[in-house]
């Protein structure tokens, strides 16, 4: 099978498009959302509008735009160039999305996979796994789900959730019963507005500022039965699980590394540009071999990044399983790459790397975080080993895309 590096014409309109939102959009308000820690609500807007959020990416019979997981991984690149937070601010609906899509019945999808692609309103969505006492061990959990007549009474703390508290549909996951362990764990959607569910303390971060991270706290949260996903009217399981659902969403690691890889090309822009203008000893910094090196393995290192992240998708969109954890490998290296070349643009800009009238030191602290959300690199580890020891084996997927014909339309490289 012939192996082809280019992007298709529409992959390239889309890339062009994101990169001048960022450019135009993103880039001239970072500061701004940076320091004052608000959500970009009209960058979201405008994103939204021009389709550039995970609309884009869900399925058309939903309402979606129904583009493939590699043209979402470009898209994601791209923005998360412009801006890291505003991009997670952007595209933090896609993975309380991509569990709907994977747990829900048909009408679950459609009602609520529907009201995120609703082109006239942006409505967003989060996620709600980690907790106070759980993390990485996400089957841990305290939160639980009480069943009574007529649905369910949620009760617990949901943490470090994006959009938790001003989402318009909240996913949240919860044990229905601990004696069944991994099994007794379901995911309920709780739609904003609900009376048993509130907004508790909104973090102060480190970096990716412009997104709201918040705790989502319910106290005797009822739900109906029609709010738990992948049940239908009878109580019968339509779907792999919340279990099942989880692991599928191995699926999106490669969407955090394109992140990741978005922050590093940004850093490593400007401290190539930087470089070249500096001089010292009587010559720009950027011929000294000390700095030229450096700025070769930071270039290097992107692309290698980009390489494991696009092959991660290819596989999660054709339904190839990720026999050797090569979703964790995507995201552990873009995020090990992201803080190691964001730390030398830093270095590369000396003293003005350090202060805020440049950006680098922006990029560093918002790489940071993609060393630990949504799997921290030590688990990724963990999860690249078991399966290179035999330890675990890969899970079949349904394929994202449907069969394309054999020849692909000419297109430049990339």
């Amino acid at each position: 099978m012939p192996l082809d590096f280019s992007l298709t014409p529409e992959q390239e309109e889309i890339r062009n498009l994101a990169h001048e939102f960022a450019e135009k959009e993103m880039r001239p308000v970072a500061d701004h959302y940076d320091e004052h820690e608000e959500t970009p609500w009209d960058v979201m807007r405008k994103a939204h509008d021009l389709g550039l959020d995970p609309a884009s990416g869900f399925p058309e019979e939903y309402g979606g735009g129904g583009v493939d997981l590699v043209t979402s991984l470009i898209l994601q690149e791209e923005l998360a160039w412009g801006d890291a937070g505003m991009a997670v601010a952007i595209g933090a609906s896609g993975l309380a999305g991509a569990g709907i899509i994977a747990m829900g019945t048909e009408e679950q999808k459609k009602k609520y996979v529907g009201m995120l692609c609703d082109p006239k309103e942006l409505r967003i969505a989060a996620m709600g796994l980690t907790e106070p006492n759980s993390g990485s061990d996400s089957l841990s959990l305290e939160t639980t789900a009480k069943k009574v007549d007529g649905g369910y009474v949620l009760n617990g703390t949901k943490q470090f959730c994006t959009n938790g508290g001003i989402a318009d549909i909240q996913v949240v996951f919860a044990t229905t019963d601990k004696a069944l362990g991994p099994a007794g764990i379901a995911g309920f959607v709780i739609e904003k507005g609900n009376p048993g569910m509130r907004q508790g303390r909104k973090e102060r971060k480190l970096g990716v500022r412009a997104s709201h991270t918040a705790q989502v706290i319910m106290e005797d949260c009822f739900v109906p039965e029609d709010a738990r996903l992948g049940f239908d009217k009878e109580g019968n399981a339509t779907g792999p699980g919340a279990v099942g659902a989880m692991l599928m969403l191995e699926a999106t690691r490669p969407l955090v590394a394109a992140g990741a890889i978005g922050i590093a090309r940004a850093a490593f822009e400007f401290a190539r540009d930087y470089s070249l203008e500096r001089h010292a000893f009587g010559k720009p910094i950027a011929k000294h071999e000390a700095i030229a090196f450096k700025l070769a393995d930071m270039a290097t290192e992107i692309d290698a990044a980009r390489l494991l992240m696009l092959r991660a998708g290819w596989m999660a969109m054709n339904g190839i399983p990720y026999a050797r954890g090569e979703g964790s490998m995507a995201k552990l290296f873009a995020g090990d790459m992201a803080m190691r070349v964001t730390t030398d643009a830093v270095q590369v800009l000396g003293g003005y790397g350090y202060v805020k009238e440049y950006p680098v030191e922006r990029f560093m602290r918002d790489a940071k975080i993609y060393q630990i959300w949504e799997g921290t690199a030590e688990i990724q580890r963990l999860v690249i080993s078991r399966f290179i020891l035999g330890e675990r084996r890969a899970m079949a997927r349904p394929k994202l895309v449907k069969d394309e014909p054999a020849e692909r339309p000419a297109a430049k490289a990339s």
